[in-house]
């Protein structure tokens, strides 16, 4: 009899045990956080000293060289005029050398538009582009997907009992104050600044036309290609002290298409770095459940964030890659996105798993929450992939029964 009522008392304790090794977790991971921003607050008072000093620095230059030239022309002669020439000679910067640029990356791919054969005759133009689809296409990664309809029946029943449905919370941006110190340094150089732009327009006009026939010409069939093609621009054109302010006197300057593939090359970088990131997460069993699945759920916001920006603006700018010959069938179903959702399947079988092992171990004293969230988390990686495959069938069959208890 006396073992029958220890026997709970013994669970709840080693529930409280566990519970307060959690919270000593969390409470570390605070402390070392709260380190951190009075690290980077303590760098922060460090260089605003610094610039501070060299500002003082600065202005302490200029006053000793405004007496030196007052000075000097006390000594001239009265009849002495400098002339025009001289005057503006002192304040022109001088003439930058004409850029000589780097040859472009070469290809790995044959250019898409390239038609001519060997013989110089005309070969056929290539066939044209397959429709776009923002569903699944058949045959792909995802081809061992299948809906499960058990995870919907299960996900309403868990939230009719809580009488609630999930709700997303969006963050408001704080727009990011103008620093007062680069308006007024801004101010007091801008005739330095408008002459630098003069100077870039009169002596750079070769480089700019070179740059720009090789941005018309530019068709490729790699996205690799591309986003070399990009770097290579971005770091010729950083020779010019203000691109936009530059370029605008060249009419001729293909502003569209060079943003264009910018914005491509940048786009199929975020969603390759995901992908990349999804495919090297692991779980560490030494992490506590709760800060595991807090990880997983970040990550997971990071991949539907990510697919849901390529599949808003897909059709629309699906035409203006195929108009600027700049690959776009990576931002298809069967490209890049079904890698990332199949990398959802794995964080959603992580999740699960420490649920599962969670409340074989007791660790939590909520067993009903742990459930109920493990059954969302479910769900939404249901609803965002399509589906489950085999692995992630087995294991929300294994928290269903547990649920079902």
């Amino acid at each position: 009899m006396m073992t029958e009522e220890i026997a709970p008392l013994r669970d709840q304790i080693n529930a409280l045990i566990e519970r307060n090794r959690y919270l000593e977790a969390q409470n570390l991971q605070l402390r070392q956080e709260s380190q951190l921003l009075r690290n980077q607050i303590q760098s922060l008072k460090e260089r605003d000293r610094d610039e501070k000093s060299m500002l003082a620095k600065k202005l302490h230059a200029s006053s000793l060289a405004s007496n030196c030239t007052f000075k000097e022309k006390q000594l001239l002669p009265d009849n002495y005029n400098l002339s025009s020439k001289q005057k503006v000679m002192r304040l022109e910067p001088k003439a930058k050398e004409p850029r000589v640029p780097k040859p472009p990356p070469s290809l790995k791919q044959l250019q898409a538009t390239q038609n001519v054969k060997i013989d110089g005759s005309q070969a056929p133009p290539p066939p044209p582009p397959p429709p776009l689809s923002s569903k699944l296409q058949g045959g792909g990664p995802l081809k061992a997907v299948r809906r499960v309809p058990e995870v919907v029946e299960l996900y309403r029943i868990l939230t009719r009992k809580e009488g609630k449905v999930d709700a997303k919370t969006g963050s408001v941006g704080i727009p990011v104050a103008m620093n007062p110190r680069e308006m007024i340094g801004e101010i007091e150089n801008r005739s330095a600044y408008v002459l630098a732009i003069k100077s870039d327009v009169e002596s750079q006009g070769e480089f700019i036309n070179f740059l720009a026939k090789e941005v018309d010409k530019a068709a490729y069939k790699d996205m690799a290609d591309v986003e070399s093609f990009v770097k290579w621009l971005d770091e010729e054109l950083s020779y010019l002290v203000d691109e936009r302010a530059v370029l605008k006197h060249f009419p001729h300057w293909p502003e569209k298409k060079a943003d264009t593939m910018r914005e491509a090359a940048c786009s199929y970088r975020d969603l390759k770095n995901l992908e990349s990131e999804v495919a090297s997460f692991h779980d560490d069993p030494t992490v506590t459940a709760g800060v595991a699945l807090k990880r997983v759920q970040a990550l997971q916001d990071k991949l539907e964030h990510g697919v849901h920006n390529i599949e808003r603006i897909r059709d629309s700018t699906s035409k203006r890659y195929r108009d600027f010959k700049i690959p776009w069938e990576w931002m298809l179903d069967t490209g890049i996105v079904s890698q990332i959702k199949l990398g959802s399947l794995k964080l959603v079988r992580i999740y699960m798993n420490r649920v599962v092992s969670s409340l074989k171990c007791e660790q939590f004293l909520d067993d009903e929450d742990l459930v109920l969230n493990g059954v969302r988390f479910a769900f939404r990686v249901h609803q965002f992939v399509g589906g489950f495959d085999e692995g992630s069938r087995r294991s929300f069959q294994e928290l269903k029964m547990l649920a079902s208890k």
